[in-house]
């Protein structure tokens, strides 16, 4: 995801990804992303949690706007979810 960022920001179109694993985040380098510490595929929160959801669409146009290139953003959220039957 963080080379289409880029190729979208050479277009003058600012952009900011959710990234569930910051190592390879960081060796890619998109010009803005949102590290959460969640399962593979919940990149924007546990199902139904509507308020968490909105927190972290919130998160991610506050960085959008406030952060330069190159930075991701820890909110430090945690899943509270157990995957126990």
């Amino acid at each position: 995801m963080g080379l289409v960022q880029r190729a979208v920001e050479a277009a003058g179109i600012p952009t900011v990804g959710v990234t569930l694993n910051r190592s390879v985040t960081a060796r890619v380098r998109p010009p803005r992303a949102v590290f959460l510490r969640y399962p593979f595929g919940h990149p924007m929160g546990e199902p139904l949690a509507v308020a968490q959801q909105t927190a972290i669409l919130e998160d991610l146009l506050r960085t959008l706007e406030t952060a330069g290139p190159g930075t991701i953003v820890e909110p430090g959220y945690i899943w509270k979810r157990h995957r126990f039957a």
